[in-house]
C-alpha cells in the first residue's frame, strides 16, 4: 500500500541533516505534558533515525501565536519530556531560523537530535511564505514528513519543504496512510461506516462522500435526529437541526441511488434531563414524548449496528452514537465499539476510527487497542474521509 508515498525505506539518513515535521502541539496542565499520546507516536521515527546515524531536527508548531513570540506556547517544556520518553538528550534552540538554529545544527553529530522552537513564532509558517520555507530549508537535507495530524495544512513546515527538499514519509504517517488507505481508498467490502456526533451541519462533506464510497452507514448521535426529524419522527426536545431536513432527504435519495443501506435508529433511549444518571427510559420512534429528549440508541438499534457489523470486512469510525460522556447515554457506543473490537481480535473484521470524541469513546469503552487503526489527527482525519486531497500528504506521493 504504502509504495504510493515515498518513506523511511525509500532514503539513507546516514549523516544527513534530517528536518523532521512532528506534532508536539500536546495538552498541558501547568507547564507539564498532561497526554503525551502524540509523542509516543513520533519517538519511532525519532529512534530510527537517530540510530541510523542521521541528525533529527524536530519542527513543530504549538498552540495559535499567530505569528508573534510567546513564552506560554514555547516547545521547550515539551522537548523535556521528549527527551525523557526517548532515554536521549534533545538540545532545545529557541528560534527555529536564523543564526540560533543554524549553529545548533552545525555542531550536531551523527545520532543528535534538535528541537527547535515553535514555527508559528514566524508568520511566515501559516502563510506558507516562500521565504520562511527557504529559511527553513537551509537547516536540512532532506524532509520527513510524521505530523498526520496536520497534513490538511499547507504551512511551510507541513507541506512547503516538500517541494524544495527530498521528502518522506515517517512511520506515524506511513502506518496512518496504510490504515486509511486500506478504510477507504482499497477497503476490503462490505464497508460499513459508522457516523455519530451532535450536528449534521459539521459533517456534510463527510456523509455526501461516504454514501458513494461503502456498503452501509450508520447515523447516530445527535445528527440522527435530523433525519428522523425529516422522515416525519417527532424527536419530542432533542437536539435537531430541522432546517436541514432537506438535506438529509436529499443524502438518503443519494444513498439508495448508490445502493448504500443507511441504518438509521429504530429506537431511543430518552431523559427529560441532559445530566448524567437522569431518569431514562427505551422507546420506540412513534412513543417520544414532547417534553423528552434522545440521549441514546435503544437497544433494538444496537442490535441492528451489531448486524451490520456482522455483515462487514470494514469499518470506519467517527463519532458516538449517543450522549456517551454521560452514564448511561453511553451504553449504545460501548457496546458498539465492544462488539467491533471482537470481531477485530477474531480476525473477521478491519476497523478503523478516529476523531476526538471517537477516541475518548473508545478508550471508555476499554477497546481502543483492539481496533486495527484508531488515529488520533482530528481535522485531518475528517477530511480525509470526506475525500479531500491533504496538503502535507500530496507532497508526499510517488510520482
Amino acid at each position: 500500500m504504502t509504495s504510493l508515498f515515498r518513506t523511511l525505506d525509500d532514503v539513507d539518513v546516514h549523516n544527513k541533516r534530517v528536518l523532521l515535521r512532528v506534532d508536539l502541539n500536546v495538552p498541558m496542565d501547568n507547564g507539564r505534558v498532561s497526554d503525551a499520546t502524540r509523542l509516543e507516536r513520533v519517538t519511532k521515527t525519532i529512534t530510527e533515525i537517530a540510530e541510523k546515524g542521521g541528525k533529527v531536527i524536530l519542527l513543530s508548531h504549538f498552540g495559535r501565536p499567530k505569528g508573534v513570540v510567546n513564552p506560554k506556547e514555547s516547545l521547550k517544556p515539551v522537548a523535556i519530556t521528549l527527551a525523557y520518553m526517548l532515554r536521549r538528550h534533545v538540545e532545545f534552540v529557541d528560534d527555529c531560523i536564523g543564526k540560533k538554529a543554524v549553529d545548533a545544527v552545525s555542531w550536531m553529530k551523527p545520532g543528535d537530535i534538535v528541537c527547535l522552537e515553535n514555527t508559528r513564532f514566524h508568520k511566515g509558517e501559516e502563510k506558507n511564505d516562500p521565504a520562511f520555507v527557504a529559511e527553513l530549508a537551509k537547516l536540512g537535507d532532506i524532509w520527513i514528513n510524521d505530523a498526520f495530524s496536520c497534513a490538511h495544512r499547507a504551512h511551510a513546515s507541513t507541506e512547503g519543504l516538500g517541494h524544495v527538499l527530498p521528502s518522506y514519509a515517517g512511520r506515524s504517517m506511513q502506518a496512518e496512510l496504510d490504515a486509511l488507505t486500506k478504510a477507504l481508498e482499497a477497503p476490503t467490502h462490505p464497508v460499513a461506516a459508522v457516523i455519530g456526533g451532535a450536528k449534521v451541519s459539521t459533517k456534510l462533506d463527510l456523509l455526501e462522500n461516504l454514501v458513494t464510497k461503502v456498503d452501509a452507514l450508520v447515523i447516530g448521535g445527535g445528527m440522527a435526529n435530523t433525519f428522523l426529524h425529516a422522515q416525519g419522527v417527532n424527536v419530542g426536545k432533542s437536539l435537531c437541526e430541522k432546517e436541514l431536513a432537506p438535506t438529509a432527504l436529499r443524502i438518503l435519495e443519494k444513498a439508495e441511488a448508490a445502493k448504500c443501506a443507511v441504518i438509521l435508529p429504530v429506537d431511543a433511549v430518552i431523559a427529560r434531563e441532559f445530566v448524567a444518571h437522569a431518569p431514562s427510559e427505551a422507546c420506540g420512534l412513534d412513543a417520544i414524548p414532547a417534553d423528552a429528549m434522545i440521549l441514546d440508541v435503544g437497544p433494538k438499534s444496537v442490535d441492528r449496528v451489531r448486524a451490520a457489523f456482522d455483515d462487514a470486512r470494514t469499518v470506519v469510525w467517527n463519532g458516538p452514537l449517543g450522549a456517551f460522556e454521560l452514564s448511561p447515554f453511553d451504553r449504545g457506543t460501548v457496546q458498539a465499539a465492544r462488539h467491533a473490537a471482537g470481531r477485530t481480535r477474531d480476525g473477521k473484521l478491519i476497523s478503523v476510527a478516529g476523531g476526538g470524541d471517537t477516541v475518548a469513546a473508545l478508550n471508555h469503552a476499554g477497546v481502543a487497542s483492539d481496533f486495527t487503526y484508531v488515529s488520533t489527527a482530528g481535522g485531518a482525519f475528517l477530511e480525509w474521509m470526506e475525500g479531500k486531497p491533504l496538503p502535507g500528504v500530496e507532497v508526499l506521493r510517488t510520482k
